[in-house]
């Protein structure tokens, strides 16, 4: 058994002259929430959409739970569970009675996955609703259930929190941890990083379709570690530290300078500015959240981004 539910290798799609993924080489560990993170634009559907056959590739391969790919999907497809975009369901039938038809319609598990499957997220007592009564963060809570059906081996999550209030989030944060602790395998798309920091084992960060860094996200967080400080020139100082080449990122903030490095090589800024005159007069470690890495790897700029150009994604 691959230690990985998901392998691509050079995976890439072009929609015209749109490069919307771009040769990604992404590993999936098992049984971890992992987090596929970027902004609108950043190839993250695009990914979903080939895992799941909706989508053809350019070029490029991927395995899913061991078996390659493009294959037998519908063998692989049966023990992967998803949501893409918002789920779908009936309107004037009971959250009950969609799951059931649901289920008898694709076979995944038994009728008598229903009730507990109700119970697992949190919906037992309002089984017998109709749909159309539920708030948001109960239908996204019903299609995790139906995602959950036939208890597959890699469950796959798009945006799952769009569209929630405050409480609705924390509702489908706490499922999707709860899924972690039971080992499940989840693939986890958001451009929201707090939801991602709170949630995700590991994490890959994706821009412009491309692969920017993956790991752990306290690896990542304590890899790429953070230093504040105050020269005798702050403006000589910047582009001193910009051209090392072991310093990822420098930031002016409030009168001092942030610079992006690793805690080994945070005691060289002092020595490559006082080579050139400048003299550190105030440093202190910055502990860094996977917000302030994610906009020094992308950029800001990257947060305005236009909507990724791919088709529509039906279930």
């Amino acid at each position: 058994m691959s230690d990985y539910v998901i392998e691509t290798d050079g995976l890439t799609k072009r929609f015209g002259e749109v490069l919307a993924v771009d040769c990604l080489s992404l590993r999936v560990p098992r049984g971890q929430v992992f987090g596929l993170l970027g902004p609108n634009g950043s190839g993250k559907s695009t990914t979903i959409g080939m895992l799941l056959g909706l989508v053809a590739p350019s070029s490029g391969t991927f395995r899913l739970m061991g078996t390659e790919m493009p294959g037998p999907h519908q063998k692989a497809l049966h023990r992967i569970g998803a949501i893409v975009e918002s789920p779908a369901f009936y309107p004037y039938l009971s959250g009950r009675a969609n799951l059931a038809y649901f289920q008898g319609l694709s076979r995944r598990g038994s009728p008598e996955d229903v009730d507990q499957l109700l119970e697992k997220v949190g919906l037992a007592q309002r089984a017998h609703s109709k749909f159309s009564t539920y708030s948001m963060g109960m239908k996204q809570r019903l299609g995790i259930a139906y995602a959950l059906m036939g208890d597959p081996e890699l469950i796959i999550l798009d945006e799952p929190t769009n569209g929630l209030d405050p409480a609705g989030m924390a509702e489908v944060r706490d499922l999707i941890r709860g899924l972690g602790r039971d080992r499940h395998t989840v693939l986890l798309a958001s451009h929201l990083l707090h939801e991602v920091e709170l949630v995700c084992d590991s994490v890959a960060i994706l821009s412009r379709g491309r692969l920017l860094a993956q790991g752990s996200v306290q690896g990542i967080l304590h890899q790429q570690g953070a230093v504040r400080l105050k020269t005798t020139d702050n403006p000589r100082a910047e582009p001193i530290l910009a051209s090392a080449k072991w310093i990822t990122a420098v930031i002016p903030e409030n009168g001092y300078l942030r610079a992006t490095v690793t805690p080994e090589r945070s005691g060289d800024i002092t020595k490559v500015l006082a080579d050139q005159g400048v003299y550190v007069t105030e440093m202190s470690p910055v502990q860094m959240s996977l917000e302030s890495y994610f906009l020094e790897v992308t950029g800001a700029d990257a947060l305005l981004l236009p909507k990724e150009a791919s088709p529509s994604l039906s279930k």
